[in-house]
């Protein structure tokens, strides 16, 4: 695994620990002290694969990455992955998901739409309002997975408390099937 390491304009992409300490010893706004030395070691040798940002003063940072490119083109490449768009301008690309691509496709029939919201509720005993995760089943005619969430959605917020909170459709908690032409 390399380091990519950036403090404002400079950055490197490095194979060792050590070249990526040389290379911050090499800044002159950077101190390099045993600690950040042990705590860069540390890091590198971690399974840990987020970005680490170090901070040097107030408001100002530089920071370490963890990459399997062999070169700083190939770093800079696998980052900028773009795509050409509408009148030649470069859009970048970000891969779909399977069920996020179902979700707009457009298929009229009957789904079942499963929802997990946060429901609020009035607790007579405590005297308060809390929130209850709650499973909503439906089966809705709809024009698209989105459609079903819309229906869904637009079908609890009429009998539930307006705080209550519901999910994206893009996210983990609604979840859609197609069921046919006829129920």
């Amino acid at each position: 695994m390399n380091l990519y390491l950036r403090y404002f304009d400079d950055e490197t992409l490095v194979t060792s620990v050590d070249a990526a300490i040389d290379f911050l010893k090499s800044l002159e706004e950077i101190d390099v002290d045993p600690a950040l030395e042990a705590d860069i070691r540390e890091y590198a040798a971690s399974n840990v694969l987020y970005p680490k940002r170090y901070k040097i003063r107030s408001r100002v940072y530089f920071i370490i990455i963890k990459t399997v490119a062999n070169n700083m083109q190939e770093f800079k490449e696998h980052r900028n992955q773009k795509k050409e768009g509408k009148d030649g301008e470069e859009v970048k690309v970000r891969p779909a998901s399977a069920e996020i691509l179902k979700l707009n496709e457009e298929r009229p029939g009957w789904y079942e739409g499963d929802m997990l919201f946060k429901r609020v509720n009035y607790d007579p005993a405590k005297g308060k309002y809390r929130y209850l995760d709650t499973t909503f089943v439906a089966h809705v005619k709809a024009n698209s997975g989105m459609d079903c969430y819309n229906r869904i959605v637009s079908h609890l917020q009429e009998r539930v408390d307006s705080r209550s909170q519901f999910p994206s459709a893009k996210g983990k908690n609604f979840k859609f099937r197609f069921l046919g032409l006829a129920k």
